[in-house]
């Protein structure tokens, strides 16, 4: 068998081409976890699941409204299941997923609606969040969220 130096740049290629492809696959795989778990927190956040929140936060959530009101996990939680109001709809627009070693950037546009228990009225959101998710295990969980109005 005879190998040119056509052959032998084609193959040499080709094995370049597979070891830069690779760590792109690694994070195309990370990104839809992420996208996993953020899609099953806004699900959470509609039911006002607290197990389901708990399940997706790191124990030392910092969490902020548009208000610039700080909460950790245990007083996101709480507020975010007390009833005082429910969310008619939530939407996550143009996602976007960066994976950077074991933390991960969520941005989108958050649009939404609630009703408020005590009176039925309807209260529309829109903003910008920033979301950081980390790496813990084989699990991505919630470090950090920031809210800004649109």
């Amino acid at each position: 068998m005879t190998i040119n130096r056509r052959d032998l740049a084609l193959s040499s290629l080709a094995v370049s081409a597979l070891a830069l492809s690779t760590p792109a696959l690694a994070a195309s795989a990370d990104e839809e976890a992420v996208a996993k778990k953020v899609e099953a927190f806004r699900l959470a956040q509609i039911a006002a699941d607290p197990k389901a929140l708990g399940a997706l936060c790191w124990d030392d959530l910092s969490y902020s409204h548009s208000s610039g009101k700080v909460e950790d996990k245990a007083t996101f939680i709480t507020n975010a299941t007390d009833g005082k109001s429910k969310f008619l709809s939530i939407e996550y627009k143009d996602p976007t997923i960066k994976v950077v070693g074991p933390a991960a950037i969520v941005r989108f546009h958050w649009i939404a609606e609630q009703e408020m228990a005590a009176d039925g009225k309807k209260v529309p959101t829109n903003l910008h969040i920033l979301m950081n998710w980390q790496k813990q295990g084989d699990e991505w969980k919630l470090l950090s969220r920031s809210a800004t109005k649109l």
